[in-house]
């Protein structure tokens, strides 16, 4: 078994993924993310991003293949140690915003920080500064119901930064929001991230998402794949209008 490079906190190989259905969802993927880095998965949707991340995070068994962790398998670790690794040293942000409707916004934000032993008092702290640094700190004391799609999908990616995790991984975490709120939030994420050391695997479709961060990663159908753009083609010897097209190899 090939170790992973020391300077990569996550480090995948070859991971094979298929859905229930038996359509594969990867196909000998392979990567590697330095700790601190901001990685971006691109792709259209039913590309096999989600998938990775859920196969990096431990969040589902990985079938063939291997995922490391700070030099730790993942791939051989049993439901329980995923579990506490999940809890104790990785964030998630899903599509859509889920929250625990019993409690409220700074409550659901300090979840994570209690879980992993946290005081109520500090977490309470940690939750209402990630509120506010998200402009939704007026509306800590809100229950779910009271909120619009938007402000949930806020209060889910502060709960997400406020134990500061080693790996934050992030699946189209601004898909909610309107185009006028997603690029403050997006630099509220990759600031916090680069101020605490955070690595973060980005899952997105948005070129402007992409393009923050510092290295992308395209698939297709399950696989990487590189994107060749073609220089522009003179316009003396095209028609007026044509367009420069780019190659996925």
């Amino acid at each position: 078994m090939e170790a992973p490079p020391d300077n990569d906190v996550l480090w995948a190989r070859a991971l094979h993924f298929q859905h229930e259905d038996g359509s594969p969802a990867l196909c000998g993927v392979s990567l590697g993310v330095r700790e601190g880095e901001i990685l971006a998965l691109s792709g259209p949707r039913g590309s096999g991003k989600t998938t990775l991340l859920r196969c990096l995070s431990g969040l589902v068994p990985v079938r063939r293949g291997e995922v490391w962790f700070n030099s730790v398998p993942v791939h051989t670790m049993g439901p329980l140690t995923r579990e506490r690794l999940r809890r104790d040293r990785f964030g998630w942000i899903d599509p859509a915003p889920s929250l625990v409707p019993e409690l409220n916004a700074w409550e659901n934000t300090a979840l994570p920080l209690m879980l992993r032993g946290t005081s109520r008092r500090r977490a309470k702290t940690a939750a209402l500064e990630w509120l506010e640094r998200l402009d939704i700190g007026d509306s800590a004391r809100k229950r779910p119901h009271q909120l619009v799609q938007a402000e949930r999908q806020r209060v889910c990616i502060a709960r997400a930064l406020a134990p500061a995790p080693s790996v934050l991984f992030a699946d189209e975490p601004t898909a909610p929001l309107h185009r006028a709120d997603r690029a403050q939030v997006l630099r509220t994420l990759t600031t916090a991230a680069r101020s605490h050391r955070i690595t973060v695997v980005l899952a997105t479709h948005d070129a402007d998402t992409a393009a923050l961060a510092d290295r992308t990663v395209s698939l297709l159908d399950g696989r990487r794949v590189q994107t060749v753009h073609l220089p522009p083609v003179p316009e003396t010897s095209e028609p007026e209008g044509r367009a420069t097209c780019s190659l996925s190899v």
